[in-house]
């Protein structure tokens, strides 16, 4: 059968088992939409986790990443890994001891402000929007390539399945979902990343074969003849500066991402909390050790498969012809030589290869069989519809949660806040799938900024939250909403207006780490110079770092101590 037909058969037997879990995980009140009744085990919020945090970004576009920049690429590993360790040993056994449905829900009860509960919503959807674009997008390109449909047809379906499960099962059919997901995933990262590591090297176990293996040598040798820096020459395509400031945002911004510390929020204690943590990094693990065999091994391949070979041959290759049809891979004969000619300069090069089509297309290069190409396609699938579920439900709970119920309508029923997060989770879709048909970048990149942002916005007043409590309402606001402003106005400046990188020749994708400084500096600043927090906010503080799982209440706190 040939890799359409098998994509067909995976894509369809994958959806069918979303769609399964979606009808048998519905739900009919608000703590089962959006906590999953705080009932989910250990073991089993760790495949949510890691299906959660591992995107599409992480499945297609990290190791296309390393692939294209070789190690500098190693940002987003670094970044990304690092950033979930921070995360689950420095924030989310606190966070969920304070006992919230959301990120903006702690950031509103413990500055005792619905201003920096308002703020914290903004921040929060522009994180998830900017995040579930790349999702989108990642949905887009692989329904293009294997099942040859347009993108936007590929978005609208993706949009489609997320609907169903999402707007039924709420975050309890979302978890179970994203466990399926999550096997399917990695086992279709693992089993290309097995044969390419036993077809180059004779070893099967990926991370093995890329340290002891002579292929990254050869690859440095092969990269360097064709005119390129050494592919494993730190630095050679970005500044250190560059790449440290990618590097902490990366980090810190994993650390504030609302749609991964909402699923602390659905284990039943602070223990599991832990527990599920440790799984989720294991599961994490397995997929982000493989990730640069399949980036360097794949970058071998592609440069012995097609450099110096004659263009009509190459053309003539099936799977050129179909990523041709994609433009994520284009071909051509700049000097009329017949021959395909790798160059560094993008101007020369009769080669141009897009990031996120890397793991994609590496079955198809090393001649694996139909039926590996076709599991990769649906793990890709998998990977981008468990992370966009998750965070359409954040951008649902924002609205409906800690707008409508805690603002608009305190006493709405279970029955009409329910009704109001299926609504919202529809309308964040249509957006998502608008974003995933037009976007603003590669997959990676993408996912980036939603970093960057995270990192600007939530990081400091979460992490002050939970360690000082001092810290009060109108630091909380002056730095969410400084450090925001100012991340989101170099992105946009430097991605759509040309503007040039005029701090310290920092990218967009780094930026989020001085946004960070700032709203750290000012959270501190402005905190000190106003009156401290009541004190049954500061002994909430004290009590939310004691030991024990039991669950924190503020005690009643008058209306002339809030907004």
């Amino acid at each position: 059968m040939t890799v359409e037909v098998w994509t067909t058969i995976f894509v369809i037997l994958t959806f069918m088992v979303y769609l399964y879990i979606g009808w048998r995980a519905r739900v009919r009140d608000s703590k089962g939409f959006f906590v999953a009744e705080r009932g989910v085990p250990a073991i089993a919020n760790g495949a949510a986790t890691a299906a959660d945090w591992m995107s599409a970004a992480s499945f297609m576009g990290m190791a296309g990443i390393i692939s294209a920049l070789g190690y500098d690429g190693s940002i987003y590993l670094m970044g990304w890994t690092g950033g979930y360790v921070l995360l689950a040993l420095l924030l989310a056994p606190y966070l969920r001891k304070f006992g919230k449905y959301t990120v903006p829900d702690f950031v509103g009860d413990r500055y005792y402000s619905t201003a920096a509960r308002l703020v914290a919503v903004v921040a929060a959807l522009f994180v998830s929007i900017t995040y579930v674009a790349g999702q989108m997008q990642g949905v887009g390109i692989v329904f293009s390539r294997f099942l040859q449909v347009p993108v936007g047809i590929g978005v609208m379906i993706g949009m489609v399945i997320v609907a169903f499960f999402a707007i039924l099962g709420g975050m309890k059919g979302i978890t179970w979902t994203q466990v399926a997901q999550y096997i399917i995933l990695i086992i279709a990262y693992l089993i290309p990343a097995v044969a390419i590591a036993w077809q180059l090297t004779g070893n099967p176990i990926p991370q093995l074969a890329f340290t002891f293996g002579d292929v990254v040598g050869n690859l440095d040798q092969v990269w360097v003849d064709l005119g390129f820096g050494a592919y494993t020459e730190p630095f050679a395509r970005k500044s250190m500066l560059d790449v440290l400031f990618i590097t902490i945002a990366l980090m810190v911004g994993t650390a504030g991402l609302p749609h991964v510390i909402v699923r602390f929020y659905t284990v039943p204690n602070v223990r599991a909390a832990r527990y599920s943590a440790g799984w989720a990094l294991l599961f994490i693990a397995i997929l982000y050790t493989s990730a640069p065999t399949i980036a360097s091994f794949s970058r071998y391949n592609l440069i012995t498969t097609l450099n110096n070979q004659p263009l009509e041959q190459v053309q003539q290759l099936d799977w050129v012809q179909k990523w041709q049809t994609t433009e994520l891979l284009t071909l051509k004969d700049e000097n009329q030589n017949g021959i395909v000619e790798w160059t560094p300069d993008e101007k020369t090069s009769d080669i141009s290869i897009h990031p996120d089509m890397i793991v994609l297309s590496t079955p198809e290069v090393a001649k694996l069989a139909p039926w590996v190409v076709a599991l990769v396609a649906a793990g890709g699938l998998a990977a981008a519809l468990s992370t966009a579920s998750g965070l359409l439900l954040v951008i649902s709970s924002s609205v409906a949660h800690d707008i409508y119920y805690k603002l608009i309508n305190p006493n709405a029923t279970e029955g009409q806040r329910v009704l109001v997060g299926r609504i919202m989770v529809g309308v964040a879709i249509l957006i998502a799938g608008y974003f995933g048909i037009e976007p603003p970048g590669f997959v990676a990149q993408v996912v980036a900024f939603a970093f960057g942002l995270a990192a600007a916005s939530f990081f400091p007043v979460i992490l002050l939250g939970i360690f000082d409590k001092r810290t009060n309402r109108e630091g909380a606001i002056a730095g969410m909403v400084s450090g925001l402003l100012f991340t989101t106005i170099y992105i946009i400046g430097v991605k759509f207006y040309s503007m040039p990188l005029w701090f310290l020749g920092v990218s967009a994708e780094g930026i989020g780490t001085v946004g960070m400084l700032i709203n750290l500096v000012v959270t501190l600043v402005v905190s000190r110079l106003t009156p401290a927090p009541p004190p049954e906010i500061q002994a909430l503080v004290e009590n939310l770092r004691a030991p024990g799982d039991a669950p924190l209440a503020l005690t009643d706190i008058g209306e002339e101590q809030l907004d």
